[in-house]
């Protein structure tokens, strides 16, 4: 019986966590897990520890002044792990946190395994000092991160997306449009992020715009740890749909998005939805990032790629009219149709469905 220690601390680390748990199920029919995730890990069996949404804080500012509850989970999962003692500890993403864990861990004797690599290529790039001595094994799902490995003298595995494996599983939903009254029009689709920050920062802006749209239905897709009324004292009396737990089924349909910078911004490439990529951060960590980050461009559609396929508008260029323009070159017209055109090149540079399965068997066969 091996025993799988996971550590995942935002939504997209439980959505991958949980297809990995599932990968490793297949591979290993006595697989026992403990965890640190989300509902959808849970779905997939063994023992949430603590969720995610107890977890996750974004930018510089945020992390100090949530810094008491970090120490606390640091020390809970600490103390979990060696109380269990897994046969491997497998990280997902999350590095502030996940690289604490990795010391600790190959510390005590425990077989490290990260999957999704920090991204230590856009600043600090000295961290993969640190990574070699930690992390035993580290699975990357960029492909331009392997060369940036090899250049500091480690090798890791390219094991592709493991967003193609979910996107490939999806069954769009025949009763989406009339489970949820969203009518014939075509629709914007607001994906304004998981976390408190960026909800607060972004939505208020991507709603504001869409009042220019009045033949659109726009809908929300919102994060399931939180309430209705949350969204609510944003939305007010707009006529705006609330959707919970289907951002795909959105996708599926949308004619164009609006998009908090992340994982998310793939997923919608990968749907093949014309996009804008907005980010707010607090004014301080903004400043400290813009010092610090070393890369072009802050979306991955843009980074895997390396050229500029969707507008990025970040922090005083979020705003409602720059949105707006953007928003309304994509709609119909020779924006949007380029952008599609890039789309295709970026599909062919992601390769093909099947990174969880991969992950799976190098890890089983690393342990065996």
């Amino acid at each position: 019986m091996m025993k799988y220690y996971l550590v995942a601390g935002e939504a997209s680390g439980d959505l991958h966590g949980a297809n990995l748990m599932k990968a490793l199920k297949a591979e290993d029919g006595q697989a026992v897990f403990r965890y640190f995730g989300g509902d959808k890990m849970k779905a997939e069996g063994g023992e949430l520890v603590k969720h995610y949404a107890d977890m996750a804080f974004m930018g510089f500012t945020e992390v100090v002044l949530n810094l008491r509850t970090i120490f606390k989970n640091l020390k809970a999962c600490k103390e979990d792990m060696v109380k269990w003692q897994p046969d491997v500890l497998i990280l997902i993403d999350f590095p502030g946190f996940n690289l604490k864990i990795a010391e600790f861990a190959k510390a005590n004797g425990i077989k490290v395994c990260y999957y999704i690599s920090p991204k230590v290529w856009a600043w600090n790039q000295k961290r993969v000092l640190k990574i070699k001595k930690v992390v035993d094994h580290m699975f990357c799902i960029l492909p331009f991160e392997v060369d940036f490995y090899k250049e500091w003298g480690m090798e890791v595995d390219y094991v592709g997306n493991p967003l193609l494996d979910e996107i490939a599983q999806f069954i769009p939903d025949p009763e989406f449009r009339a489970n949820h009254q969203l009518g014939d029009e075509k629709m914007i689709a607001l994906l304004p992020g998981s976390r408190r920050q960026e909800i607060e920062r972004l939505l208020p802006v991507m709603l504001s715009v869409t009042e220019n749209y009045p033949d659109y239905t726009v809908a929300v897709a919102a994060a399931p740890n939180f309430t209705e009324a949350y969204y609510q004292q944003f939305i007010g009396d707009k006529k705006v749909k609330l959707l919970f737990n289907n951002t795909y089924n959105l996708l599926h349909h949308a004619h164009a998005a609006i998009v908090a910078s992340g994982t998310a911004t793939l997923e919608t490439a990968l749907f093949k939805v014309p996009q804008v990529v907005v980010y707010k951060g607090g004014t301080i960590s903004i400043a400290i990032a813009r010092l610090l980050v070393k890369i072009k461009f802050i979306s991955l559609v843009n980074l895997i790629v390396d050229k500029k396929i969707v507008t990025e508008l970040i922090q005083e260029d979020c705003n409602t009219q720059k949105v707006n323009e953007e928003l309304n070159m994509i709609t119909d017209g020779v924006g949007r149709e380029l952008m599609l055109k890039h789309y295709e090149e970026l599909l062919l540079l992601m390769g093909k469905p099947g990174a969880s399965a991969k992950t799976a068997r190098l890890i089983v066969s690393y342990l065996t």
